[in-house]
């Protein structure tokens, strides 16, 4: 009887023992309005560089590559508010390193997105054959996308084929963005160029299999990644986060800004028109009650 009453007492004792608290915690949603705020600033500084006719502003390459580390920066620290930070450490690294493969492979092959060849205003690289921002510039892709597909997917959350729905309009949307990145990246900036193909057909010099691999090269990633991506304790339904879309639209807005400076106007009204559409779908989404439609 004294051995159960002792045992019973060491149990309300531990259950009393206040738990230590993450020493960090109550930075996540500080250091992530810095981040945005600072990325937010440096968009502007890129943006409005994009309309001078000539200086430095224009034809430096450094804004752009702070503002690629910055978009990287306030989309990874958006996510660990919602899920713990080493899901979002693994999803950040499997990106890099398929997308950083998949990539240096098609720049020594032209397989799977065509002949192409980095310039040297695209920076330095990694290793041969793979800039330092390319895996960068995949992660922003990945993780906008995938946060506007939530927003425009949110009434289907409880649908059995939500997973497959996300996935695909994720891939989708990361080709989209390719569609204005490529004319940017290739007559505007000069970051790489395509080698001629057999191909009669290109949307600005890039042959339509980049596209192509492009999609290819989403899924895989999402294949591997969403696992990680998935709050394993739902206690609710997560919140609106409207953040990836507005990085996406950013995004959007200067590659529109630089191929109009540069008088691309097909490039600037498939930009323009993609960009109306996922917004309002995104918008429309967002606002929407939770539950099957």
């Amino acid at each position: 009887m004294e051995e159960i009453e002792c045992e019973h007492m060491h149990r309300v004792v531990l259950k009393d023992i206040p738990l230590e608290r993450r020493p960090f915690a109550g930075l996540a949603r500080p250091v992530h309005r810095v981040l945005f705020g600072l990325f937010l600033a440096q968009f502007t500084l890129v943006w409005a560089g994009s309309w001078l006719a000539e200086g430095d502003l224009r034809t430096a390459n450094w804004p752009q590559g702070l503002l690629v580390v910055l978009a990287t920066a306030t989309l990874l620290a958006s996510m660990t508010l919602q899920l713990p930070g080493q899901n979002v450490i693994l999803a950040s690294v499997l990106i890099a390193v398929i997308s950083g493969a998949a990539q240096a492979i098609g720049a020594l092959t032209g397989i799977p997105f065509g002949p192409y060849v980095y310039t040297s205003e695209i920076g330095q690289q990694l290793f041969e054959a793979l800039p330092w921002a390319v895996p960068m510039v995949w992660i922003i892709a990945i993780l906008s996308s995938r946060g506007v597909a939530r927003l425009a997917l949110r009434p289907w959350r409880s649908t059995r084929d939500y997973g497959f729905r996300l996935i695909g309009l994720t891939a989708v949307l990361v080709v989209w963005l390719d569609f204005g990145l490529e004319p940017f990246a290739t007559r505007v900036k000069h970051f790489w160029r395509w080698n001629p193909t057999k191909m009669r057909s290109d949307w600005y010099g890039t042959p339509w299999v980049n596209f192509l691999g492009w999609m290819l090269t989403a899924l895989l990633i999402l294949a591997f990644v969403t696992p990680s991506l998935i709050n394993k304790k739902p206690v609710k339904p997560p919140p609106r986060d409207y953040h990836p879309l507005i990085v996406w639209l950013l995004l959007n807005l200067l590659f529109a800004t630089g191929t109009a400076t540069s008088r691309l106007w097909l490039a600037v009204g498939l930009i323009t028109t993609g960009s109306a559409v996922a917004a309002f779908w995104a918008i429309r989404g967002g606002t929407a009650k939770d539950g099957c439609s």
